[in-house]
């Protein structure tokens, strides 16, 4: 009962250790213009999410392009990237074509 209280308690402590590492950090670009001075907002990542399958591909062999601009605007852009996916994607559409 003793051991495997004790590989419970390891395993749970190398789970959150194992998850704090994917944690975000601070985005030190954020609200800092790129060599363009160009801020991306909510329209940008409107777009980048909706092309992001795309990008992403392209991402793989090249190492100038990126699928999220790091020079956004916080919030707005990082909501319009996230839709653009849900639209990339299907949103629930498909789940409701399902009924």
């Amino acid at each position: 009962m003793m051991k495997m209280r004790l590989l419970l308690t390891a395993a749970t402590l190398v789970t959150v250790l194992l998850l704090a590492g994917c944690a975000a950090g601070a985005n030190p670009a954020l609200n800092t213009p790129d060599g363009a001075d160009h801020i991306a907002g909510f329209w940008s990542g409107l777009w980048q999410g909706i092309i992001s399958p795309i990008t992403f591909i392209i991402s793989l062999f090249s190492n100038n392009v990126n699928i999220y601009e790091v020079h956004n605007n916080g919030g707005w852009y990082d909501f319009g990237f996230l839709f653009g996916i849900s639209i990339a994607f299907g949103g629930s559409a498909r789940a409701a074509c399902r009924r």
